[in-house]
């Protein structure tokens, strides 16, 4: 007779995920209030069960293995399931409300996703949601107007922010658009791009002045539509992700890279609010399908 395969703790999975995406065993403990040696326990015992390590150290901070990144995936489902066969046996819907916000790119290429098959799940719940800039969403968290709160990670520190990763910024243009005679003229780079303060015009700005490439701002708008319509138009090149780009629009690597930028996720600490800890997990997994390795 076939041995059975072992059953996975699911406490040791949750306080697993908690850390992960806590970026600290020592807090997911606290969120979870347990102590932390009882959740240094329960990671122990996952490594054991699965027979792998699961997380090493690197530096001041946690980090997953191999082992760990092919599990992760794995737990976060589990755990959904598990959660969700518990409210269908007891007859718990989700209640309440949960003020959602977001930055515009997250707004129109993830977020619809998750929201429409969470109030689906949870018709009692009242969503509400800010697609926003950084600095209004910031603003909405500080005066407690927003529960929770996806946005690109901001230069300073902020209180009950939770680092989530990093995104490529690359460069935008319309197949028109011919970016190599401005360079070869050493005429300016007309470029579209939000009104300032804005950390992706900062990061291309840079980017090009540090390459000696001279520019000029062609078309300044408030909206991420405005920034798609205006690059599609040709009135010159952008910098964001390649999230929901649009299809008649292309990446170009002709101009020096303006690197990588965080995303982090704002959550109020409100540990009893069952909608709000749901939501904030689901976030942080979809995202990370965009973030880089």
């Amino acid at each position: 007779m076939d041995k059975l395969p072992v059953s996975l703790d699911t406490d040791a999975l949750r306080s697993f995920v908690m850390g992960i995406e806590s970026g600290s065993f020592a807090l997911a403990a606290q969120r979870l209030c347990r102590s932390t040696s009882a959740v240094s326990a329960q990671l122990k015992k996952l490594e054991q069960q699965c027979g792998a390590t699961l997380v090493t150290k690197s530096g001041r901070h946690v980090v997953l293995t191999p082992s760990g990144e092919m599990l992760i995936s794995y737990a976060r489902r589990l755990l959904e399931l598990n959660d969700e066969a518990q409210r269908a046996i007891k007859g718990e819907l989700l209640q309440g409300e949960v003020r959602l916000g977001m930055q515009e790119d997250f707004g129109e290429s993830i977020m619809p996703e998750i929201l429409g098959k969470f109030s689906q799940q949870h018709p009692g719940l009242r969503l509400s949601a800010q697609v926003d800039r950084n600095q209004a969403l910031l603003n909405g968290m500080a005066q407690k107007k927003l529960d929770l709160a996806l946005l690109w990670q901001p230069d300073q520190d902020v209180p009950d922010s939770h680092f989530i990763g990093q995104c490529q910024l690359e460069w935008v243009r319309h197949e028109s658009r011919d970016i190599s005679s401005f360079l070869i003229r050493g005429e300016p780079l007309p470029l579209v791009m939000f009104d300032a303060p804005c950390l992706l015009r900062s990061r291309a700005i840079a980017a090009l002045d540090q390459a000696g490439i001279p520019w000029r701002i062609a078309f300044a708008c408030h909206s991420l539509s405005g920034i798609w319509a205006g690059v599609q138009a040709g009135l010159g090149v952008t910098v964001r992700t390649r999230m929901g780009l649009p299809s008649a629009l292309q990446v170009t690597d002709s101009l020096p890279s303006p690197g990588r930028l965080g995303i982090s996720v704002l959550l109020r600490n409100q540990p009893d609010n069952e909608a709000l800890q749901l939501l904030h997990r689901l976030m942080i997994a979809k995202v990370k399908t965009f973030t880089l390795p």
